[in-house]
């Protein structure tokens, strides 16, 4: 009996010294100074976006409101193309990375080089089908709208349209360039493009007067001059990862088929998203013009409460898929627990510096009593909730997408949408007199009910069945 119990303390030792024994993680994919080099330039980038984006809106706010009616009008639908262009764009960066983390390079610059084509093939016939229905949008989409609305448009439409394939090359290259770890190229090309924008707007909207046209030239002059850049560096053969250079394209459509296996289902969940927001607006505008400020005051700051976590999750797509190419799934659990655990710093952050700023951004847009305390309840109560719920509803997904499980991933964000984020505002909003912070509420029980499913899927493991390559 003594040695039978001396020995279960000698096993139970060595367990616990080797539960102790720290891990030895140099042969691991990415050490912390590669995962700074990645993480800070998409935080620059995304905080760059947003700050131009309010930029623009102050400018074409100058030329008068009927230019701002048009202008929202024209980006609403253009937000639906750089969403279905980034989601295609993903689908080819997770494609790319995985065959990275096989050291196949060969197959991963074909697949940098498949969705190159293959996005701006799409994106041509994208501009010719606007340009051929320009009359449907403008009186059939648009619906009745003032004439000098549908004037400014029209100058707007006609000219940003053409921005299109070339706001899918950037996107397919900047997703290329993160896929090898490089996030610096697309942060650097993307703060060229937003100079060139926001001076452009300036230099016409101040300078020359030129009314909607000073807004739309520079819109289409920067994504030029974007998509030019980046092509040109990723063409650059002693990359990684880079493009042919030839004009002759042959589809390959076995790996097509990989890349919109993860697109497809991406997209679609984002233009759901996107026709969430539309629904949900209508809502809005029945409570009165308090709550369509406060909504949109809301919408504003909101957009700076997560974007730590929008620029990491793009983060989590480049890491996650090379780990998942590798076959290496103590990577990928690593990863995935070190790099949400950074959104939650990230966020506790950014929220903890808006929650002291708010009286003075509140201000500083001069609003009525009750919009004003309207917004501060909403944007206290979406602070906490992104501190909390974000990263699992979020995050977590980011690295079910790179293994490959975007279906899921998309069947369970559109469930939980329409059943939760839609019927909920109407339940809360207007039938339990909630009004525009009944929405919001809304919107978080949508959270809570993806970042279950998301974490129940995570925790389960069947996403690790479902490797595109």
């Amino acid at each position: 009996m003594f040695h039978r119990n001396e020995g279960r303390k000698l096993l139970k030792e060595e367990i616990r010294k080797r539960m102790k024994a720290k891990v030895d993680r140099s042969a691991y994919l990415f050490d912390n100074k590669a995962l700074r080099a990645l993480i800070i330039p998409l935080i620059i980038e995304q905080l760059l976006a947003v700050l131009v984006g309010m930029a623009d809106s102050i400018m074409i706010a100058s030329v008068g409101e009927a230019a701002v009616s048009g202008v929202s009008l024209v980006d609403n639908i253009m937000v639906l193309f750089i969403n279905a262009f980034a989601a295609l764009a993903t689908g080819g960066a997770v494609v790319s990375g995985q065959y990275l983390g096989q050291r196949n390079e060969k197959s991963a610059c074909e697949a940098s080089t498949q969705i190159v084509w293959f996005i701006t093939i799409i994106a041509i016939g994208i501009m010719a089908v606007i340009y051929c229905g320009k009359w449907f949008i403008l009186h059939v989409v648009f619906g009745a709208i003032d004439a000098d609305v549908m004037g400014h448009a029209n100058t707007y439409l006609m000219i940003v349209t053409a921005s299109i394939p070339f706001m899918a090359l950037y996107n397919a290259g900047a997703a290329t360039f993160r896929a090898m770890g490089n996030s610096k190229v697309s942060m650097q090309v993307s703060i060229i493009m937003n100079i060139i924008n926001i001076g452009g707007n300036a230099i016409l909207i101040y300078g020359f007067h030129r009314g909607t046209e000073g807004v739309a030239i520079p819109t289409l002059v920067s994504r030029m001059a974007a998509a030019i850049m980046i092509m040109a560096l990723l063409c650059d053969q002693k990359r990684q990862l880079h493009v042919k250079r030839t004009l002759k394209y042959h589809p390959d459509w076995r790996m097509i088929k990989r890349i919109l296996t993860i697109g497809v289902p991406n997209g679609l969940e984002n233009s759901m998203f996107q026709l969430g927001k539309i629904l949900v607006l209508s809502l809005v505008s029945t409570f009165g013009t308090y709550a369509i400020a406060a909504n949109a005051v809301s919408n504003a700051v909101a957009l700076f409460q997560i974007l730590p976590g929008m620029a990491l999750n793009l983060a989590i797509t480049s890491v996650i898929a090379q780990c998942v190419g590798a076959g290496d799934y103590e990577q990928v659990h690593y990863y995935t627990k070190k790099l949400v655990g950074i959104v939650y710093v990230l966020i506790w952050v950014m929220n903890a510096a808006i929650f002291m700023l708010l009286p003075l951004i509140l201000r500083a847009y001069n609003l009525s009593d009750l919009t004003a305390e309207t917004t501060k309840q909403i944007l206290y109560f979406h602070s906490i909730s992104c501190m909390i719920i974000w990263p699992l509803s979020f995050s977590v997904p980011s690295t079910l997408r790179a293994a490959g499980d975007a279906q899921v991933t998309m069947v369970i964000s559109i469930f939980s949408m329409w059943v939760f984020r839609i019927v909920f505002s109407y339940i809360l909003g207007r039938y339990m007199g909630m009004g525009v912070f009944g929405i919001w509420v809304a919107m978080v029980i949508d959270w809570c009910f993806r970042a279950v499913c998301m974490c129940v899927r995570y925790v389960r493991g069947k996403w690790k069945l479902k490797r595109t390559i």
